[in-house]
């Protein structure tokens, strides 16, 4: 990976040409938000431990229904107010193995247009009059042959809001029965993997970096710097919008505060 001169060693040894990009400026960021708990309360995270935690936090869907309006996702938007136009999610696949709560991964196809090569989560594009439940489970089938049915819809993670531009990602959590039979579209994904919780959570996994771009970008701080968090999984590279995603599930599961809980975007 390249290194920007004034800011931290940035990811040196991965094995894909994913592109990260390197910001006008970067600096080193602080500590993962689960860094003060024991190594032992990082493990042994079960999908019984999981629905529980989503259920008190508010975001089973026993308790809470998916937020729906721009209103209800203020504190997430990246821009000013407007309708949302472009509607897409993401499912969490989860399934329990060995005692250990693990989720599906992707590497996006390089010859898509966006994104190209990058993690992600299955997902996409809602078609007109789909519910974020029905575009990720749609899309979770097309993308790696997850059996729809085999798929208990439980909760729901904070939506990525992009006012600017209309846009809207929700992540809709599943539990899955088991480890899945999964099979790779070719067209939209090079890779389908899958990583434990635990290993998301180990010590030296997350690592934040803070960004300035010369253009000011909402959500900064006083000195122009926000947050963007990244894991190392095997061989590769999670940032970005899935980054964001799993930071929120962590930080749920083990009972820590979000970071982004109280930022506000707008």
């Amino acid at each position: 990976m390249a290194r920007n001169a004034d800011g931290p060693a940035r990811f040196d040894g991965h094995d894909y040409p994913q592109l990260i990009p390197e910001p006008d400026h970067v600096m080193a960021g602080g500590p993962a938000p689960w860094s003060t708990l024991a190594p032992r309360e990082r493990q042994g995270l079960t999908l019984a431990s999981v629905t529980d935690r989503l259920r008190s936090s508010g975001r089973h869907l026993d308790v809470a229904p998916l937020p729906g309006d721009p209103t209800e996702m203020a504190a997430v938007a990246d821009a000013k107010r407007q309708p949302i136009t472009r509607r897409s999610a993401v499912l969490v696949a989860l399934f329990e193995e060995g005692g250990e709560t693990h989720v599906v991964l992707t590497r996006r196809s390089f010859e898509l247009r966006h994104h190209r090569g990058e993690i992600a989560l299955p997902g996409g594009r809602s078609d007109a009059g789909e519910t974020p439940i029905d575009t990720a489970l749609r899309e979770a089938h097309e993308e790696v042959g997850l059996d729809p049915l085999t798929v208990e819809t439980v909760g729901w993670l904070s939506p990525i809001v992009t006012f600017a531009s209309g846009s809207a990602i929700w992540p809709v959590v599943g539990l899955l029965p088991g480890r899945p039979q999964l099979a790779a579209d070719p067209v939209e994904v090079d890779r389908v993997f899958t990583t434990s919780l635990s290993e998301l959570l180990a010590d030296g996994a997350f690592v934040e970096e803070r960004w300035r771009r010369d253009e000011r970008r909402p959500g900064s701080d006083v000195d122009g710097y926000f947050p963007i968090h990244f894991y190392r999984v095997p061989g590769d590279v999670i940032w970005g919008a899935t980054a964001r995603v799993l930071t929120e599930l962590l930080c749920l599961v083990t009972g820590v505060e979000w970071p982004d809980a109280h930022r506000v975007w707008g």
